[in-house]
């Protein structure tokens, strides 16, 4: 089903944006609210990973995007989001990690749903440590895109990209932001008591 015929059923679901650069730990933490919540967890980066394997003439245009370090056009992520979302009408809400990756994305999908997400989480995690972080996990799951120097280019996209999403999201008093650099219990207490005060 096309985004576009998606807006009735989305507007009801509670929708929890989750941000940060590669591997800040929000894939983790997503995984830890949407167990604990009953939440579905729509990981971006892991849906496009996906789909970069498929011997699509999509999936090869990922794959060639993502290796190179840039980011997979609007249309195609939120075709992609709302397929996934649209998917699992039985979930209590959806915690979509990794996404907005750019301004024309966060303000598409309030055109398209017609309306804001519920809360964005964001986790802040310096460079280095995002780094040492993803080049662990690229060592254990060989992932190709985990490379330092794609990493530093993604980190560098990442960065120029998030401010005017963080700033649109500032003024609309959604932004919770959480220090990442915690142990991971830690970091879960903090994300749970962010979604405790919307219930």
């Amino acid at each position: 089903m096309p985004f576009q015929a998606a807006p009735d059923l989305l507007k009801s679901y509670r929708i929890i944006f989750v941000m940060g650069g590669p591997g800040c730990g929000k894939g983790t933490q997503c995984e830890n609210m949407a167990a604990k919540y009953g939440f579905c967890h729509v990981g971006l980066g892991e849906l496009l990973r996906e789909e970069a394997n498929q011997a699509t003439v999509r999936g090869q245009l990922i794959r060639d995007i993502m290796l190179k370090g840039l980011l997979v056009p609007t249309g195609v992520i939120l075709d992609m989001v709302s397929d996934n979302m649209l998917s699992r009408p039985e979930s209590k809400g959806f915690l979509i990690d990794g996404f907005p990756r750019e301004l024309s994305q966060a303000k598409e999908f309030e055109r398209i749903v017609g309306r804001s997400p519920n809360i964005v989480i964001v986790f802040d995690c310096s460079t280095e440590t995002m780094i040492h972080r993803v080049l662990l996990r690229g060592q254990e799951e060989h992932r190709e895109d985990d490379a330092e120097d794609i990493v530093r280019q993604r980190l560098e996209t990442h960065y120029t990209l998030c401010e005017p999403i963080l700033a649109f999201y500032q003024q609309k008093n959604l932004l919770r932001n959480i220090l990442a650099e915690d142990a991971a219990e830690n970091i879960f207490a903090k994300c749970c008591s962010v979604i405790d005060s919307l219930q």
